[in-house]
This record gives C-alpha cells, structure tokens and sequence, in this order.
C-alpha cells in the first residue's frame, strides 16, 4: 500500500515575511471572535501588514488578522474577519484580477503536528466581486489518493499526491486570461479556467533539467520531497511567488530559482544562480514583482544550498537572459512600484530606487505628521502606491506617506495602529499587557480630547518610585482612535526593569492625570 503525503519539509529557510502571518498578534481586539462581523473603524484590525493592493483611493490589506479594506484613501476601513462567509484565518495572499474586477485572497492558519511542531496549513481561498459585500468561498485544493498520473505533452509524469493541507498553503496569486495561478508551496503550482472549482497542477522543471516542454521525452517525478512514493524531490517544485508579466508570459519563484513561460504555462525554462552567465544571487525566491512601465522583473532571490549564492534583489530588463543584484545581503519580502520607481520592503526598512538599481534611498524617519509618533519598527513586508499616495506594511502598523511631487521619501505621513478605541477623552490602556520587553515594546493609548495639547507620560514602580519619562511636553492631537505612545521596558539608565508591577501617568495640559498599570514579565 503506497503511503501518501504528510509532508515535513527540510528547507528551514522561509522568509520572516512569510512566518510573520503566523506569529502571535500585535494586538487582539477583546471581543468575542465567534460572533464578529464586519468591522468598521479608523483603522485596520491588525498591525502585521503582509500585502497591500491599491486600486485608486481603494485599498486592500492582507493582514495577521484577515483582509482590510478602505475605498477613501484610508479615513475608514472595513475589516473582514470573524464573519459566517470569512473565518477567523491569517491572511497568506492577496491577488487582484484587473480584468475583472476581482479581489481573491488565501487563508492560512498555524497547526500543530505530531511532536509538537507548529506548522502552517492552508484554509482555502476566497474572492469578492463587490468590495466584500459578498464572498465565494473555495477549499484549500488538494490531491486524491488516486491522483498519481499527470499527463504532460506525450508523457505521464508520476505525481505525489498532496492530500493534506498542512504546509499546503497559498502564497501568492496570479492571473492571465480565464486562468488563475496559485504559488502553494508544497502544493506546487496550480491554475484553474473555472474560477476556482478546480484546479489542476502545473509541470515545472525538476532539479536536474534547465527546461521542459510537452515534446520533450521526460522521466521524472512531480514531487517536492523524497519518499517511499518517489525517491527524488525537487525544490524546483516548492513554489512561493507567481507573476503574471503579460497574456501569457508567467515568473515562478521557487526554492531552486526562476521559471518562465511565454506560451501560458506550457513549456518552461528555469533560470538560477548557476546556469547562467549573468544569474540571480540566490535561488530561493520569495517574492516576484514585474513592472510593466520598464518591462522589468524584480525577483527576491535569497541563499539557497549552494555556497555561492547570496541574499539580495535581483533585475531583469531582458526576460531574464541577464540578470543584475542589488542589496547584497538584505532580505527582501516584497516589491511595490510608483511609476518606473521599485520599492523593496526588507528587514532593515524599505529600500528605493529611482534609477533602476544604481542608487538606492531609506525614508529618514516615519513620524505621524498629525500625532508626532514615529513608526518603530524597520521590518517591512508589502509596499505599493496610487499617483503621490506610497502604501508601506510593516510587522507593526500600517503606513501611508502623501509624498510631495518631485520628493522621494518626503511629505506627510500617517501611521495606522490596530488597537481597541478608548471610550472616553479620560480614558488610558496599554498593550501588550503583560509586558515583555525583550520581544516588544509597550504601546500606551490615551487621548487628548481630540485637540492640541501638551503630554508627558512617566513610569512609575509598585511602591511609585520613578522610573522613566516615556514622553515630556510633546505636541500631540490625538482622538480616541489615535496612535499610542512607546515604552521599550528600560529606566532612565537604560536598564531593563525587572518583573513585577509597574504603573504610568498621563498628563495631558490642564487635565487630571490618568493612571494605568503595567505587568512587566520576562
């Protein structure tokens, strides 16, 4: 009896974009989760922002905590998670269908194995025709038992069923016409022509073959991992990215390089860092953007098995015969375009070019132009734009920067954290609480009423000797919904306190100070 697909994958190497949609929430709304339905605030509902896609003033999130969308630039948004049609899902991918007017998205969640090691395991696709009004739902696409054959041109190549969803999960998606293209990881890659009903596997070359096509003469086997069902496994077959350059050329990024195809999925070449005279730096590519502007791919090619390569971006302006890299040793997660500029969102903050590579800017600092906080974090993972209106999505908030025409990085920024609004002007909270300060730092909501004012927030321990002034007599203009102050959990000295009881006081002008209590535990 052949045993069939429970696969525990030996690449260790996924990118911190990927994992971050299964890592703890920044913050979780105190409510019950069963009985959400859409949520409409000032902000999205989560702070892990894994994708952005912008239509015009519509703008559509992938999140830690589902899909978000506003359609006026960002006043509002409505937050789908929770709901009977949406579940209660991370959000793995976004993908817009331009030709009709389509928004698909892949949910993912965490799930514990055998040993108890915590994997992700897909939860199936869903799209909207009418801004998430309404939503079709589609299982995670999966294998029969019986499901071993795959003809391709004049050969049955033999396929592993994939019959589980663990490590089975959507991470990107892609379109050409009638045709809807999947990146599922240990899945492969997948396409349907029935707007989801079914899906079929695509051929990609195996390890050891630069191409293939329905003529050639082939003896391989489909699967992503060695077994008892196939001795060989290719990670030319665990795909991550997918793009879709024109009708009917596709980019798919694997863990053993690039594949291109001109004829709409067909025949393919694979493109890596050894066999080519001008490669890419790394064969294991994340992530995949293709600017039409300029006809240029832009690949997230990290180190792979072979001690040659390394991680970094690399370009294309010719199909992928020659390629160039940039960013040595950054990690990028994404790319995000405004105009002929690219935008590569890494780890060490988002990475700019004007010129096609040569020159490469980061923004100084992101502050709130209305509420003077700063962005803290520089791990990024999506960015995108709408004519002088830049979109950045970080591990920790959300950002838009009105950039002044003719800048780069230059203009008014607001920043977007999830958080529970206050439910009064005298109202404070912290989060999260208990308070790590090795992982996190502490986030400190208040309100000035929704008018200028001066703040000083200082910490205090249990017996409120003083510790440590957060902010004093800082400009600040913030509502209920407003962004927080920051705490990293250290005193004056910087030395971080120990466990235990903690207390804040927020002064705001004139006002009688607001108290709240902070449990530090390390």
């Amino acid at each position: 009896m052949k045993k069939y697909f429970i696969l525990i994958l030996y690449v260790v190497f996924i990118s911190n974009r990927i994992s971050a949609q299964f890592s703890p929430d920044t913050y979780r709304l105190q409510t019950d989760e069963k009985s959400l339905d859409k949520i409409v605030s000032q902000n999205p509902l989560s702070n892990s922002i894994t994708d952005i896609i912008t239509i015009g003033d519509t703008v559509w999130l992938g999140t830690s905590r589902g899909v978000s969308l506003s359609v006026d630039g960002g006043t509002n948004w409505t937050n789908f998670y929770g709901q009977a049609d949406f579940g209660t899902d991370n959000n793995s991918a976004l993908g817009y269908d331009y030709t009709n007017r389509v928004l698909w998205c892949a949910g993912a969640k965490s799930t514990e194995v055998k040993g108890g090691q915590s994997l992700p395991a897909g939860t199936g696709l869903k799209y909207t025709t009418n801004n998430g009004i309404s939503w079709t739902s589609i299982p995670q696409p999966l294998d029969a038992n019986t499901d071993t054959v795959e003809q391709y041109g004049i050969n049955q190549i033999r396929a592993l069923p994939v019959t589980v969803t663990i490590q089975n999960l959507v991470y990107d998606i892609a379109f050409t016409p009638n045709t809807i293209w999947i990146a599922t990881f240990a899945g492969g890659l997948r396409k349907s022509t029935d707007n989801g009903l079914t899906w079929k596997r695509v051929i990609l070359p195996p390890d050891y073959l630069n191409s293939i096509s329905p003529t050639d003469t082939l003896n391989f086997c489909l699967s992503p991992v060695p077994g008892s069902f196939c001795s060989e496994g290719n990670l030319n077959h665990r795909v991550f990215s997918v793009i879709a350059a024109d009708d009917t050329t596709l980019y798919v990024g694997t863990a053993g390089g690039i594949n291109k195809s001109t004829d709409n999925g067909i025949s393919w070449v694979k493109l890596n860092a050894q066999n080519q005279s001008q490669p890419i730096s790394g064969n294991f590519i994340t992530a995949l953007g293709y600017n039409k502007l300029n006809n240029t791919v832009w690949a997230s090619t990290w180190k792979a098995e072979n001690q040659s390569e390394f991680y970094g971006v690399s370009s294309s302006s010719d199909g992928g015969q020659n390629w160039r890299t940039f960013l040595r040793d950054e990690r990028p997660h994404n790319f995000g375009f405004k105009n002929s500029q690219v935008m590569v969102p890494t780890d060490n903050g988002v990475f700019r070019s004007s010129d096609n590579g040569l020159t490469w800017l980061l923004p100084n600092s992101i502050v709130d132009a209305e509420s003077n906080t700063e962005l803290r974090t520089n791990v990024f993972y999506a960015a995108d734009s709408y004519q002088n209106n830049i979109w950045l999505g970080s591990e920790d908030g959300l950002v838009k920067l009105q950039e002044t025409f003719g800048k780069v990085w230059e203009g008014n920024w607001k920043i977007f954290f999830a958080s529970k609004p206050l439910t009064s002007n005298n109202d404070t909270y912290c989060y999260p609480n208990p308070f790590n300060p090795r992982q996190e730092e502490l986030k400190i909501k208040y309100s000035t009423g929704g008018v200028d004012a001066n703040v000083t927030i200082r910490i205090f321990d249990f017996a409120f000797n003083y510790v440590h002034t957060v902010v004093q007599n800082v400009f600040r203009n913030l509502d209920l919904e407003g962004t927080p102050e920051f705490w990293n959990g250290k005193d004056d000295n910087g030395n971080t306190v120990p466990n235990g009881v903690y207390f804040y006081r927020v002064d705001v002008g004139d006002n009688d100070a607001v108290y709240g209590k902070i449990l530090v535990m390390q």
